[in-house]
């Protein structure tokens, strides 16, 4: 596995495929205000913690690439939602009792060791 940034590929992105995408991302944004008026903005804060762009992009993945390339996204997207609840544990920790700027520097760095450390770690078994 080989992490690439190819900003060029944007130019390819279907105009229909932006939509979805964007949809997804105002339907979870939506339904997070609604569930933040009726339940609380905890429960809400939850959904708007979700990525939302992550299921838009699962499903168009799978349409346009092939199964195993879709099966690899899924991986790093499990990656990633792992390092986002390390990310929101370390913030719920901090907030009450640090500045924001340290609690949010330090969840970002949470994040970040998490999910760097589990794609090291399956690099490494994998090979």
């Amino acid at each position: 596995m080989r992490i690439s940034v190819r900003p060029q590929k944007m130019k390819q992105v279907p105009p229909r495929d932006l939509l979805v995408r964007f949809a997804f991302g105002a339907g979870i944004s939506v339904l997070a205000g609604l569930v933040s008026i009726g339940l609380g903005p905890r429960l809400g804060g939850l959904f708007l913690a979700f990525p939302a762009i992550l299921p838009a992009t699962m499903t168009l993945l799978q349409k346009e690439e092939s199964k195993s390339e879709a099966e690899e996204n899924d991986q790093g997207a499990m990656l990633g939602a792992i390092g986002l609840l390390a990310f929101a544990i370390t913030a719920a920790l901090l907030v009450g009792g640090f500045s924001g700027w340290i609690a949010l520097t330090t969840a970002s760095g949470a994040w970040l060791v998490v999910s760097v450390g589990l794609y090291m770690t399956l690099c490494r078994s994998a090979s």
